[in-house]
């Protein structure tokens, strides 16, 4: 029996105390193949005389009879109840002898002789593991696993080991996600994140279910856009996504992240991640309008209804279109920010931009009016000394802005050529200062390019089109993303009406473009 407890010596195969067998022996009792009762055994441990003897003999005996159950945690405290039940010491050590088939010992005495055989030390021990892990997978009981995990009474030894090392936390993430109602795992999922390790849970449904764990995972996701503004676009998609998992994480997301843009140090980069996460449920078919007009306009609950009503059919119409000028037109206007959302500044863009929208032209001051409003109005809170909730309106910038979205609106809404467009081209270029025109730019230009036969009826080396494009870069640097995008779109969509040479040359223009793109500090 001395052998069975023989551990190895640094230079051994493992190299450090937390074997493979040690750590599965803790996870044996809740795998459904497993020798005995693991954990449970301990809490049957405790002394109760009360019990028939002749019951207690049978019950541990039946015990020791399973094999291997010398290697179980619970085997001294079954012991115990044996020897005060009057069990002998020569009935015992026959069974358990008989009983021992060395399971753990064996794959200790392969390991060794593997690396003598010159595979090497990591190797084998992550051969072991991944054997381990498979049979755990393939046998876990989450029954027994709660039963045991109730019956312990505190945190197990074995599990707060476990979870030290990446190997057993993956397996856990595996089984969180698969047995998502288990208590154990889920407790364990919570020692796994107060250990520091909530980086690691990339499993939303898993991190969905404890919002004390969804919270540092959240956080996580949160310093990671913060930290990377780089790869900013990577960073929401995995905020969003997560964010996005169910209702539940949805409104507590962007609850805690409005109240963070509140905040006067970063709060706005707080409220663009809030917008970012609120188009990506959008795109996915989420219904979340009610949800972002409780966050942003409880006070005002015309204006409420009326954004509601458009964002929810995303169309716009002009009875509600009238509501909100209203509103805003009004010498205590709501906050800017319930029409500062990208999905109804998309829709004005797209029906004052694109060609042949109509608009009622009785309504169309309207729509300029909220467009220019939204992009040009700067509010800031009320000083001390006036009334809660006040905010102070600055708008400077209000009618040039009118004035430029109004005569952009009246060329762009109508289908002209190149050769029309040069006597508007003073216009456009003084109007394009202004950052919505210079969206509404890009968007026109993109209606207008996309069209199948723009390339096949176009005659100069640079359409007057694109050549726009160049401006607006050179004056707005946060739209560089937007005509990259377009340029790329282009550069590869099909022109196959085309000559090839007419290609090559189309291609080769397009990436002048680009070019000049990133001489302007795209990048």
């Amino acid at each position: 029996m001395a052998a069975m407890d023989e551990e190895y010596e640094e230079d051994g195969w493992i190299n450090r105390n937390n074997q493979p067998v040690a750590a599965g022996a803790g996870v044996a009792g809740i795998v459904g193949g497993g020798g005995g009762g693991g954990a449970e055994e301990e809490a049957d441990g405790h002394d109760e005389p009360l019990e028939n003897p002749q019951e207690v003999l049978g019950e541990c005996l039946s015990k020791f009879a399973t094999n291997d159950y010398i290697m179980e945690p619970g085997i001294f405290a079954q012991l115990k109840r044996y020897f005060q039940a009057g069990g002998t010491p020569e009935q015992v050590i026959n069974q358990l002898s008989a009983n021992y088939t060395a399971v753990a010992q064996m794959a200790n005495l392969l390991a060794e002789w593997l690396i003598l055989a010159g595979v090497r030390v990591t190797d084998v021990q992550a051969m072991v593991e991944n054997h381990l892990k498979d049979m755990i997978l393939k046998t876990f009981d989450p029954k027994k696993a709660d039963k045991i995990f109730t019956e312990e009474g505190e945190t197990p030894a074995w599990l707060t080991e476990m979870i030290e090392h990446h190997t057993w936390r993956s397996l856990i993430y595996r089984l969180a996600e698969e047995y998502p109602d288990c208590l154990m795992l889920n407790f364990t999922i919570k020692l796994i994140s107060d250990a520091g390790f909530q980086s690691e849970i990339t499993s939303i449904s898993t991190a969905a279910q404890q919002i004390e764990v969804f919270s540092r995972v959240l956080k996580t996701a949160i310093a990671k856009f913060l930290n990377h503004p780089d790869d900013g676009a990577t960073a929401i998609q995995e905020c969003a996504k997560m964010v996005c998992h169910g209702q539940h994480t949805y409104v507590y997301s962007q609850v805690l992240i409005q109240v963070l843009s509140q905040e006067p140090k970063g709060g706005f980069i707080m409220k663009r991640l809030a917008q970012e996460i609120t188009k990506y449920a959008l795109k996915n078919n989420h219904n979340v309008t009610p949800i972002t007009m409780a966050l942003n306009s409880a006070r005002h609950p015309q204006a409420c209804e009326a954004l509601t009503s458009m964002l929810t059919r995303n169309a716009l119409n002009p009875a509600d279109i009238t509501v909100l000028y209203r509103n805003y037109s009004s010498p205590e206007p709501p906050p800017i920010d319930l029409i500062r959302n990208p999905q109804f500044l998309d829709l004005l863009v797209d029906s004052l931009f694109k060609v042949g929208v109509k608009i009622n032209q009785e309504h169309k001051a309207k729509y300029i009016y909220l467009l220019a409003y939204a992009a040009s109005v700067c509010e800031t809170p009320g000083k001390k000394g006036q009334p809660k909730g006040h905010r102070n309106t600055n708008k400077d910038e209000l009618k040039p802005t009118i004035q430029a979205v109004e005569k952009v609106h009246t060329i762009c809404n109508v289908n002209r050529g190149s050769t029309e467009l040069i006597a508007e081209i003073s216009t456009l270029y003084n109007c394009i200062r202004f950052p919505v025109v210079g969206v509404g730019v890009i968007r026109w230009v993109e209606n207008t390019v996309t069209e199948p036969s723009y390339f096949k009826l176009c005659t100069e080396s640079c359409p007057l089109h694109l050549a726009l494009l160049d401006e607006v870069a050179c004056v707005h640097s946060s739209l560089h993303d937007q005509i990259l995008r377009l340029l790329i779109q282009l550069f590869e969509s099909k022109q196959d009406e085309l000559e090839i040479l007419v290609q090559l040359e189309m291609k080769k223009m397009l990436l002048d473009r680009m070019v000049n793109l990133l001489a302007r500090g795209c990048v």
